[in-house]
């Protein structure tokens, strides 16, 4: 079994700042993609219910994640949440089933 890791975050937007976390979450795609463990990153916006988003991952490991949370991009990003966000972002870890 591969140790790639997918991690579905899930987001929130306080009333009047939903583009501006669309904005934020789109402009971590391309750093993000560019870090070494990084094999996709796309975020998504419920079409009924545009406050909330999610950001669709997926890494090589959970040493990649970690290095990622650890880089100015998300930290700059953890910041601008905390002011933008309804409620805490959430964070769904998944890994492949064993065959």
């Amino acid at each position: 079994m591969s140790n790639t890791l997918t991690l579905i975050a899930s987001f929130v937007a306080r009333p009047g700042q939903e583009e501006r976390l669309r904005d934020e979450l789109n402009m971590m795609i391309a750093p993000s993609v560019a870090e070494e463990g990084c094999l996709g990153y796309q975020p998504f916006t419920d079409p009924n219910r545009p406050e909330r988003m999610i950001i669709l991952e997926e890494w090589v490991d959970s040493e990649a994640l970690d290095y990622h949370f650890t880089l100015p991009h998300f930290q700059h990003v953890a910041k601008v949440l905390e002011e933008i966000l309804a409620e805490p972002f959430t964070l769904q870890k998944l890994t492949g089933l064993p065959s």
